[in-house]
């Protein structure tokens, strides 16, 4: 059975950080390019960063460049972040892709908020 499951998240004052973790099971992780994507309230989910399968190509939305971090080790996807905004308010979705597979956990909520 796939899992994908998130945690860390929660409230944070503006220019806090926060890592969330997305454990893995049922798959080969190392098979898959991974990503995170977010959804606030009355908006659309949007990709946020993403991780190829070694590792090797990373990227981000122009909104989090330079303050989110993502990596991977094993069966665990991370995000970094870094100077939170009001903005980065939302629920944060672990992704793992490959071709036509693509899996989806259940979201941890992030609220920046002073």
């Amino acid at each position: 059975q796939v899992r994908l499951v998130e945690s860390g998240g929660g409230l944070m004052q503006p220019g806090g950080s926060l890592r969330l973790s997305c454990a893995t099971s049922g798959f080969t992780m190392s098979n898959y390019g991974m990503n995170w994507y977010r959804q606030a309230p009355g908006k659309e989910r949007e990709w946020v960063a993403g991780i190829s399968s070694r590792g090797t190509n990373i990227q981000y939305a122009e909104s989090v460049k330079g303050r989110f971090a993502i990596s991977r080790a094993e069966d665990t996807l991370y995000l970094q972040m870094n100077n939170l905004k009001p903005e980065d308010t939302a629920v944060y979705y672990c992704n793992a892709r490959q071709l036509s597979d693509s899996f989806w956990g259940q979201g941890t909520q992030v609220t920046v908020s002073s």
